[in-house]
Formats: structure tokens, C-alpha cells, sequence
């Protein structure tokens, strides 16, 4: 049987994206997935690309180099990403303070514009002008983030790499070594396993007794077919309560809960917001919810119902469109970055997954690892490693 040098599990962009760069380097490379057509936060994504947040020196060389690869990445893979650049439009609730919001703001590399209520409503004519006291704006890059993942698969297969579809069930290990995966027909062998599973990847390295720092969302959004509304910008609310979320989520006193499923460390939110993609389909979101089983069963009809709510008091165009309620799995770490690289104490077992917010770093990280394992010493890898949270 062949023994491949990489076995990449998920073939969500972030998989696709590594597996792609493996294959630019020589490496045989093998990617697996699930489904024909990734289910998870991949296929819901809103698609933005936050490269003005950058924060400090290592973000700021991430995300210049990420949207740098996404100019061009549609030339490179031979395939259509729909990148652009559009105006993000952060609004600010009517009983809040304008100022303190942008305030907030100040640390990012390019800080957002603040903008008073009318030209707010210039900007994006949907709006409702009597839900804001004002709204922040800047220049935010966007990608249709499944044909993305579709231009990476094609372009890796281009090069020789095998992607399979099958449903990994464990990991192949002997004497604190990973030396591939077994699936519900077959086994698969390779020197090294990075997993790139998202949401599910702490659940499947967990079962192999594998403990990473990486947890998980459950988002949910409404999807509408192509409408005639148009949504001239990206809108999000500017005092938005997801990161607050994953950083309550996991702090010392209750990451244990994460150990087990049945807990639910912190109480969902919801920051309504909605983009249009290029084919004229609208998502709207999102609810977020720490449940600490990957597999929970989540009842749709309330959470759609305050979707549609919230969303109506900001853009009342969009709170009664046709549309249908999907859930997905986001991973992400405590400190907003991914863990990338080899997973202490098991050998051969790697792992690249928690890309929360920054997706526009995905295509740099990817090449980046790509050349680390190959042999090319990277600061901003090292950086990235699982073991910067110490031991689980």
C-alpha cells in the first residue's frame, strides 16, 4: 500500500489550501474528505477578509501577505474566486456612543471610518435609519469562499496530488506515533497527518487521546436563494459579541468543561449581520453557541425566528426574505490566532485548523508551512505552534 508523505484531513479551504502548497513543494500528498461538497464552515462562510485588522507585527505580516495571494489566487489556480474589495459597513446601535465605538477600533492597522447616521445610509440604502446612532466603514476584501476551496482542490489534483472521498473514523498510532488513518473501508499510511477539520478536529484528535487547545461555535445563518434586493456592503454590527464569546468560552476556570459534551460554558449570542454574494444570494447571521458536543442537536425554529428579528430592526429589507436556517461548526483558539504545526508528545500527527475570523491569512499560513516542513525556518510558524498553550 502506498505510504503517502502527508495525509490532510478536511477539504474545507484550509485543507485545500495545504494540501495544494504540500503539493508545490514535491511532498505526495493525500486529502481527504467527507462529502462531495464540504458541509461545514467553508460552504457557510461569509467570505470577508479582515486584512485592515491587523494588530501587531506578526497579524500585520499575515494579513499583507494573505491579501497579497488573494489578488492573484484566481490567476494562479485557473480558477474564479470572486475577490474583490468592498465597504464594510460596522453599525453602531442607537443607544450607543459613536465615539467610544470607534474607539475600539483605534488599535487596528487601518482604522475604521466613522461615519454619522446619513452617511451611513448613503453608504448602504437599506439601512433603517432610526436603529443607529452612527456606523464605522472601511475597505474589506471578500472571496466566495467554496470556489475558493473548489480552485485549490483542481489545482492540487493538477499537480498529482489524490483527493478521496472518505469519512476518517480514527488515527493509526503505535508507540506515541501517527502513522496515518483509518476510514470506515480502509486504512490509509503516511509520515505525516495534519488535520484540518474545523470544528471537528479537537473532537477527532480527542478520540485518538490527542488534546489540542482548539474549540468550537456552532453558528447558525439563513441562506436565501438569488433575491432582487440589492446589499450594496458587507454589514456587521460594531459591537459585535463573538469574540467576547470565544474568549469567555476558554478561560482557565471553564475550559475543563470542553472535556466532555453536555456543557455549554457561556450563553449564545447573536450579531446580526448579512452579506450578498455575486450570484445575488444573501446570508444572514449569525447565533453563536459554545455547545461542547460537536454532534448537539440544535431546534432551528427559535433561533430563525430571532435571526429574522434581529436583522429586521438594522436592514428591515432582509428580515422576511425566503431563505433556510443552516448550522455549522467554527473552530478557534483563546488567543484569536490558528495553531499550526506538530501537536507535542505524538509523533507525525500535526494539526491546521482555528482560522475563526482571520480567513484572509489561510493562503499565506498554507504556503508558509508548506516550505517550514520542507526545511525553511519561519518565525511567524513558530509562533503559530500548538504548544504556545503549554500543555492541555
Amino acid at each position: 500500500m502506498k505510504t503517502y508523505d502527508w495525509i490532510v484531513v478536511g477539504a474545507g479551504i484550509t485543507g485545500a489550501a495545504l494540501s495544494y502548497e504540500l503539493a508545490q513543494q514535491g511532498f505526495s500528498t493525500l486529502l481527504l474528505e467527507q462529502h462531495d461538497r464540504p458541509q461545514g464552515a467553508t460552504r457557510f462562510s461569509y467570505g470577508g477578509l479582515a486584512f485592515w485588522a491587523a494588530t501587531n507585527d506578526l497579524t500585520r505580516q499575515l494579513y499583507a501577505e494573505g491579501l497579497e495571494i488573494h489578488q492573484q489566487l484566481s490567476a494562479e489556480l485557473e480558477a474564479d474566486t470572486q475577490f474583490r474589495e468592498m465597504d464594510l459597513l460596522l453599525t453602531i446601535a442607537a443607544h450607543n456612543d459613536p465615539a467610544a465605538l470607534a474607539a475600539n477600533y483605534a488599535q487596528f492597522e487601518i482604522p475604521p471610518q466613522l461615519l454619522s447616521v446619513d452617511q451611513a445610509c448613503e453608504l448602504e440604502p437599506l439601512l433603517d435609519r432610526s436603529a443607529i446612532s452612527g456606523a464605522l466603514t472601511v475597505r474589506h476584501g471578500h472571496i466566495e469562499a467554496e470556489l475558493a476551496t473548489q480552485g485549490y482542490c483542481q489545482a492540487f489534483q493538477r499537480l498529482g496530488g489524490d483527493l478521496k472521498i472518505a469519512r476518517v473514523t480514527g488515527l493509526v498510532q503505535s508507540d506515541q506515533r501517527v502513522s496515518g488513518v483509518t476510514t470506515e473501508k480502509t486504512q490509509f499510511h503516511g509520515a505525516n497527518v495534519v488535520i484540518c477539520a474545523g470544528g471537528i478536529s479537537r473532537h477527532l484528535l480527542k478520540a485518538a487521546g490527542i488534546h489540542v487547545q482548539q474549540f468550537f461555535t456552532h453558528a447558525e445563518l439563513i441562506e436565501t436563494p438569488p433575491v432582487d434586493v440589492q446589499l450594496r456592503t458587507l454589514v456587521m454590527p460594531a459591537e459585535g459579541e463573538r469574540f467576547k464569546l470565544e474568549a469567555t468560552s476558554t478561560q482557565p476556570t471553564i475550559a475543563a468543561l470542553w472535556n466532555e459534551p453536555g456543557h455549554e460554558p457561556t450563553p449564545p449570542i447573536l450579531d446580526a449581520g448579512a452579506i450578498q454574494f455575486l450570484n445575488g444570494q444573501i446570508r444572514i447571521g449569525q447565533v453563536s453557541r459554545t455547545l461542547t458536543d460537536p454532534c448537539a442537536s440544535i431546534d432551528p425554529t427559535q433561533s430563525e425566528s430571532d435571526l429574522r428579528a434581529k436583522i429586521s430592526t438594522v436592514l428591515p429589507a432582509l428580515g422576511n426574505l425566503p431563505g433556510t436556517w443552516h448550522h455549522c461548526l467554527i473552530a478557534f483558539s483563546s488567543d484569536r490566532l490558528p495553531l499550526i504545526g506538530a501537536i507535542p508528545h505524538t509523533e507525525g500527527i500535526h494539526v491546521f485548523s482555528g482560522f475563526s475570523n482571520p480567513l484572509v491569512v489561510v493562503p499565506a499560513v498554507a504556503r508558509r508551512y508548506a516550505h517550514f516542513v520542507n526545511g525553511k525556518v519561519d518565525r511567524a510558524i513558530e509562533q503559530l505552534s500548538p504548544s504556545r498553550f503549554g500543555s492541555p
